[in-house]
Protein backbone atom coordinates (compact mmCIF):
# COMPACT_ATOMS: atom_id res chain seq x y z
CA UNK A 1 0.00 0.00 0.00
CA UNK A 2 1.43 3.47 -0.81
CA UNK A 3 2.15 6.08 2.35
CA UNK A 4 -1.08 6.20 4.52
CA UNK A 5 -1.65 6.58 8.30
CA UNK A 6 -1.83 2.89 10.03
CA UNK A 7 -3.30 4.78 12.97
CA UNK A 8 -5.17 7.58 14.28
CA UNK A 9 -4.75 8.47 18.01
CA UNK A 10 -5.83 10.46 20.35
CA UNK A 11 -5.37 11.04 24.60
CA UNK A 12 -6.80 8.00 26.45
CA UNK A 13 -5.05 9.35 30.44
CA UNK A 14 -4.51 12.23 32.00
CA UNK A 15 -1.32 11.44 33.72
CA UNK A 16 -0.53 13.25 36.96
CA UNK A 17 2.97 13.33 38.42
CA UNK A 18 6.28 15.29 39.01
CA UNK A 19 7.39 13.59 35.54
CA UNK A 20 4.58 15.57 34.40
CA UNK A 21 6.24 18.63 33.47
CA UNK A 22 5.79 22.05 34.86
CA UNK A 23 1.56 22.21 34.87
CA UNK A 24 1.82 18.80 37.20
CA UNK A 25 -0.57 17.11 34.73
CA UNK A 26 0.47 15.40 30.72
CA UNK A 27 -2.63 13.68 27.74
CA UNK A 28 0.91 12.46 26.74
CA UNK A 29 -0.69 8.76 26.50
CA UNK A 30 -2.40 8.40 23.72
CA UNK A 31 -4.29 5.44 22.09
CA UNK A 32 -6.01 4.26 18.39
CA UNK A 33 -9.65 5.75 17.86
CA UNK A 34 -11.86 5.76 14.70
CA UNK A 35 -10.83 9.31 13.13
CA UNK A 36 -9.59 12.46 14.72
CA UNK A 37 -10.93 16.10 13.25
CA UNK A 38 -8.12 18.10 12.64
CA UNK A 39 -8.23 21.84 12.81
CA UNK A 40 -5.63 24.73 12.55
CA UNK A 41 -5.63 24.90 16.36
CA UNK A 42 -5.07 20.93 17.18
CA UNK A 43 -6.70 18.43 17.19
CA UNK A 44 -10.35 18.47 18.31
CA UNK A 45 -10.60 16.76 21.91
CA UNK A 46 -7.12 15.99 22.41
CA UNK A 47 -5.64 17.40 25.44
CA UNK A 48 -2.21 19.29 25.21
CA UNK A 49 -2.00 21.21 28.71
CA UNK A 50 1.13 22.50 28.80
CA UNK A 51 0.50 25.23 25.85
CA UNK A 52 3.76 26.79 26.41
CA UNK A 53 6.01 24.19 25.02
CA UNK A 54 3.34 21.80 23.03
CA UNK A 55 0.68 23.02 20.68
CA UNK A 56 -0.10 25.29 18.72
CA UNK A 57 -0.42 26.39 15.06
CA UNK A 58 3.21 25.27 14.39
CA UNK A 59 2.81 22.03 16.48
CA UNK A 60 -1.20 21.59 15.97
CA UNK A 61 -0.39 17.63 15.07
CA UNK A 62 2.09 15.34 15.80
CA UNK A 63 3.21 12.01 13.40
CA UNK A 64 5.49 9.15 14.41
CA UNK A 65 5.82 6.25 11.60
CA UNK A 66 5.50 2.94 12.05
CA UNK A 67 9.15 2.13 10.95
CA UNK A 68 10.62 4.09 13.35
CA UNK A 69 8.34 2.79 15.88
CA UNK A 70 9.71 -0.68 15.05
CA UNK A 71 13.04 0.35 15.30
CA UNK A 72 12.55 1.45 18.41
CA UNK A 73 11.25 -1.95 19.54
CA UNK A 74 14.13 -3.58 18.45
CA UNK A 75 16.52 -1.06 20.42
CA UNK A 76 14.83 -0.97 23.66
CA UNK A 77 13.72 -5.01 23.25
CA UNK A 78 10.02 -4.49 23.64
CA UNK A 79 6.67 -4.10 21.87
CA UNK A 80 5.30 -0.33 21.27
CA UNK A 81 1.93 0.24 19.90
CA UNK A 82 0.59 3.19 18.16
CA UNK A 83 0.41 6.33 20.19
CA UNK A 84 3.51 5.02 22.36
CA UNK A 85 5.23 8.90 21.26
CA UNK A 86 2.46 10.98 22.01
CA UNK A 87 1.50 10.64 18.27
CA UNK A 88 -1.79 11.55 16.48
CA UNK A 89 -1.12 10.01 13.76
CA UNK A 90 0.83 6.91 13.00
CA UNK A 91 2.35 6.83 9.61
CA UNK A 92 3.45 3.80 7.22
CA UNK A 93 5.44 3.95 3.90
CA UNK A 94 6.88 7.42 4.58
CA UNK A 95 10.28 8.56 5.48
CA UNK A 96 9.68 11.11 8.50
CA UNK A 97 13.29 12.05 9.05
CA UNK A 98 13.60 13.18 5.14
CA UNK A 99 10.34 15.06 5.01
CA UNK A 100 11.41 18.69 3.61
CA UNK A 101 10.52 21.65 5.85
CA UNK A 102 7.05 23.12 4.56
CA UNK A 103 5.82 20.27 2.58
CA UNK A 104 2.32 19.70 2.02
CA UNK A 105 0.45 16.29 2.26
CA UNK A 106 -3.35 15.68 1.84
CA UNK A 107 -4.67 13.31 3.88
CA UNK A 108 -8.23 12.70 3.33
CA UNK A 109 -10.12 16.04 3.83
CA UNK A 110 -7.08 17.98 5.59
CA UNK A 111 -4.32 19.52 3.84
CA UNK A 112 -1.32 19.01 5.97
CA UNK A 113 2.44 21.02 6.01
CA UNK A 114 5.50 19.86 7.79
CA UNK A 115 6.83 22.46 10.52
CA UNK A 116 9.50 21.06 12.68
CA UNK A 117 10.62 18.30 14.28
CA UNK A 118 10.20 16.96 18.09
CA UNK A 119 12.90 17.94 20.32
CA UNK A 120 12.51 15.13 23.27
CA UNK A 121 11.91 16.22 27.18
CA UNK A 122 11.66 14.96 30.25
CA UNK A 123 8.14 14.15 30.19
CA UNK A 124 8.52 11.97 27.12
CA UNK A 125 11.25 10.00 29.13
CA UNK A 126 8.92 9.96 32.33
CA UNK A 127 6.00 8.51 30.17
CA UNK A 128 8.59 5.66 28.86
CA UNK A 129 10.07 5.44 32.15
CA UNK A 130 13.95 5.63 30.48
CA UNK A 131 15.92 8.11 32.32
CA UNK A 132 18.03 7.86 29.28
CA UNK A 133 15.50 9.13 26.53
CA UNK A 134 16.26 12.22 26.30
CA UNK A 135 19.66 10.98 25.12
CA UNK A 136 18.67 8.30 23.03
CA UNK A 137 16.25 9.83 21.22
CA UNK A 138 18.59 12.77 20.32
CA UNK A 139 20.74 9.79 19.35
CA UNK A 140 18.69 7.74 16.89
CA UNK A 141 17.47 10.87 14.65
CA UNK A 142 13.98 9.84 14.41
CA UNK A 143 12.55 12.73 15.97
CA UNK A 144 9.06 12.78 13.51
CA UNK A 145 7.68 15.66 12.86
CA UNK A 146 4.61 18.26 13.91
CA UNK A 147 2.62 19.33 11.26
CA UNK A 148 0.33 22.61 10.61
CA UNK A 149 -3.30 22.20 9.95
CA UNK A 150 -3.85 24.04 6.42
CA UNK A 151 -6.97 23.27 5.36
CA UNK A 152 -8.76 20.89 8.05
CA UNK A 153 -10.96 17.70 8.44
CA UNK A 154 -11.57 14.27 9.46
CA UNK A 155 -9.07 11.75 9.01
CA UNK A 156 -8.88 8.14 9.96
CA UNK A 157 -6.47 4.75 9.63
CA UNK A 158 -5.84 3.42 6.01
CA UNK A 159 -6.41 7.12 4.79
CA UNK A 160 -3.70 7.70 1.76
CA UNK A 161 -1.05 10.10 2.17
CA UNK A 162 -0.56 12.42 -0.90
CA UNK A 163 2.62 14.31 -1.23
CA UNK A 164 1.30 17.57 -3.40
CA UNK A 165 4.44 20.21 -2.71
CA UNK A 166 8.20 20.02 -1.78
CA UNK A 167 10.10 22.92 -1.31
CA UNK A 168 13.24 23.21 -3.43
CA UNK A 169 14.77 24.22 -0.27
CA UNK A 170 15.43 20.56 0.65
CA UNK A 171 16.16 21.43 4.18
CA UNK A 172 14.61 18.52 6.17
CA UNK A 173 13.20 17.33 9.51
CA UNK A 174 16.47 15.21 9.95
CA UNK A 175 19.00 18.15 9.45
CA UNK A 176 16.87 20.49 11.23
CA UNK A 177 17.12 18.40 14.78
CA UNK A 178 20.71 17.69 13.78
CA UNK A 179 20.93 21.58 13.71
CA UNK A 180 19.21 21.96 16.84
CA UNK A 181 21.70 19.41 18.79
CA UNK A 182 24.82 20.47 17.84
CA UNK A 183 25.47 20.70 14.14
CA UNK A 184 26.44 24.14 14.03
CA UNK A 185 27.08 23.94 10.55
CA UNK A 186 23.36 23.30 9.40
CA UNK A 187 22.21 26.62 11.43
CA UNK A 188 22.45 28.99 8.49
CA UNK A 189 20.31 26.84 6.73
CA UNK A 190 17.86 27.38 9.33
CA UNK A 191 17.66 31.08 8.69
CA UNK A 192 16.99 30.42 5.41
CA UNK A 193 14.34 27.59 5.60
CA UNK A 194 11.14 30.16 5.82
CA UNK A 195 8.69 27.74 6.80
CA UNK A 196 10.11 26.89 9.98
CA UNK A 197 8.50 29.11 13.30
CA UNK A 198 9.97 32.19 14.00
CA UNK A 199 11.45 30.57 17.31
CA UNK A 200 13.85 28.67 15.50
CA UNK A 201 14.72 31.81 13.14
CA UNK A 202 15.11 33.79 16.68
CA UNK A 203 17.57 30.94 17.99
CA UNK A 204 19.53 30.68 15.06
CA UNK A 205 20.39 34.12 15.58
CA UNK A 206 21.43 33.96 18.67
CA UNK A 207 23.76 31.28 17.82
CA UNK A 208 25.38 32.86 15.18
CA UNK A 209 25.45 35.95 16.61
CA UNK A 210 27.56 34.39 19.36
CA UNK A 211 30.54 32.72 17.47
Amino acid sequence: MSAHLLSVNLTAFIHEGDWTGSVGRTGIDKRPVTSLQLTPAGVVDDHVLDTKVHGGIHKAVYAYSIEDLHWWEEQIGSSLTPGSFGENLTTSGIDLTEAVIGERWQIGQTLLEVSQPRIPCRVFAGFWKRPSLIKDFTDAVRPGTYLRVIEGGDVSANDLITLVRRPEHGFTIGQAFRARNGARELVPQVLDTAELPGSWHEWAHRVLDAE
